[in-house]
């Protein structure tokens, strides 16, 4: 498939996990990728893989977190490659923490990445992809659908991205811009094997939010948000799609 033949496509935490399923999928269906992450090394890596396999990347190290790094990446990726039809907001970090000890230095944190950079970037954007009837995808999480303990900053933050997903496709309603969510699961990636959990964990609480069925490769969450940026979702707006083995089925 070439789904996105001569568009462009700007991958955040483009580094590792998701975001790297993500830069490989769309240059493997012929987008020009405009990775960003914090990780010089992952960015360096994953420019080479794709290279590897024929396809278009550029990178820049970006901080979500900040405003002026978000509407940089934007302004660098038009400037490499002409256009912007997707941005697909994967960065992001999870901390678990009994919410009594949570610090004010985490909370910010946790909201400024997964909250604050969707925004910015989304702000960004937008002209850019109005002008290509481009989409966003924002990669939210299930803990922003449900309650999952001792996540209160992670779960806060992936609700509100939730709800501007939605509050971005009404506001858009009558323009030519698609804006969608992923809700992934538990996922295969690094950064969930690396997860510190707090001494007295009660993991009675935890394993109800996984599934029987296990972790979801990252390959497959990229094809998700893939099939959700093409042509073929066109008539897609405002959904919040979860991709989670079952999780959500009750």
């Amino acid at each position: 498939m070439n789904r996105f033949e001569k568009k462009v496509t700007l991958v955040t935490g483009a580094a590792s996990g998701m975001g790297r399923a993500a830069c490989k999928r769309f240059a493997s269906e012929g987008a020009s990728v405009f990775a960003v992450d914090i990780d010089a090394e992952g960015l360096a890596t994953i420019t080479d893989e794709v290279k590897a396999e024929g396809g278009k990347i550029a990178t820049q190290i970006c901080d979500v977190s900040q405003k002026s790094d978000c509407v940089a990446a934007v302004e660098a990726a038009v400037a490499s490659f002409g256009q912007l039809d997707t941005l697909a907001n994967i960065a992001g970090i999870v901390r678990f923490n009994h919410t009594t000890e949570l610090s004010e230095e985490e909370w910010n944190l946790v909201l400024a990445i997964n909250l604050s950079g969707p925004m910015f970037l989304s702000q960004a954007a937008i002209p850019h992809l109005l002008e290509t009837h481009g989409s966003i995808v924002n990669v939210c999480s299930n803990a922003g659908l449900m309650g999952q303990a001792f996540t209160a900053a992670y779960c806060a933050s992936k609700g509100g991205l939730v709800q501007l997903t939605r509050s971005m496709a009404m506001e858009f309603m009558k323009q030519p811009i698609r804006i969608n969510a992923v809700c992934p699961g538990g996922t295969d990636t690094a950064m969930n094997k690396t997860i510190h959990f707090p001494d007295d964990i009660d993991w009675e609480l935890i394993n109800r939010y996984s599934s029987a069925r296990g972790m979801a490769p990252a390959e497959d969450l990229a094809s998700a948000i893939a099939y959700i940026a093409s042509d073929e979702a066109k008539t897609v707006h405002g959904s919040i799609f979860s991709v989670d083995n079952g999780i959500m089925a009750g």
